[in-house]
């Protein structure tokens, strides 16, 4: 992991770069997905789900010392890809930090650009989570 979510950031914007085509891209970020810790099923409930998004997507976060820990589950493959992009970006990070990392990266991967309206609502569902955790935390 990386010092910083700038940082963090920075890399993912790299390995992008690598890929030619939006169709690479999608298989990198479905890929990521299938890496994402397992969340139990008691984990599926009314509170953990994120409103806002097509598919079905569950988060939980929980204060480790001076870090936020996020743990989250979708059942379609490009969202759980986003997810794991997100952790990536901010999963167990200080709380004031996360809040004052823009997500800068959306922009420049093109994400807001080569989303379908529903999975760029449901990845700014996310964000928007992340973002009020991280606020109530700090």
């Amino acid at each position: 992991m990386s010092d910083t979510a700038q940082e963090s950031q920075a890399e993912l914007i790299e390995e992008f770069e690598m890929f030619d085509n939006w169709m690479d891209r999608y298989q990198y970020i479905i890929d990521m997905g299938k890496q994402l810790p397992a969340f139990p099923d008691e984990w599926k409930t009314d509170e953990l789900k994120i409103q806002g998004c097509q598919s079905n997507v569950w988060m939980r976060s929980q204060r480790d010392g001076e870090r936020l820990h996020f743990d989250a589950t979708s059942d379609a493959a490009i969202v759980s890809g986003l997810i794991a992009v997100l952790m990536r970006i901010f999963n167990d990070r200080p709380p004031a930090e996360i809040a004052a990392t823009p997500p800068s990266f959306l922009e420049e991967l093109g994400l807001d650009k080569h989303l379908s309206p529903t999975r760029s609502n449901g990845l700014h569902a996310m964000l928007e989570r992340i973002y009020q955790v991280a606020k109530a935390e700090a």
